[in-house]
């Protein structure tokens, strides 16, 4: 039969930890907005600065390509014939 859990002296990584921690803010903000959870203005506004230094601005991101490899936008048009429905009941 196998050991549950850890073994004596097991350390979680720093990383592990961060990411536990930043997943707890994550999940205050998400249950506030929900209604699940009161805090107050300062709680938010702490909590929205902590995820910013450990989120990526994904609005910030650009995607962009060089002389030798451009990027082309490809435009995909459906064209779907359908038979009519009978509106005469």
């Amino acid at each position: 039969m196998s050991e549950r859990g850890r073994k004596p002296g097991f350390r979680m990584s720093d990383e592990h930890r961060v990411k536990i921690q930043n997943s707890n803010i994550l999940n205050a903000l998400i249950e506030h907005v929900q209604g699940e959870r009161e805090m107050s203005a300062t709680q938010v506004s702490a909590g929205l600065g902590l995820l910013k230094k450990v989120m990526p601005d994904l609005a910030a991101t650009t995607i962009s390509g060089d002389e030798e490899n451009p990027l082309t936008m490809i435009h995909k048009i459906e064209r779907v014939i359908v038979r009519p429905s009978d509106t005469n009941g």
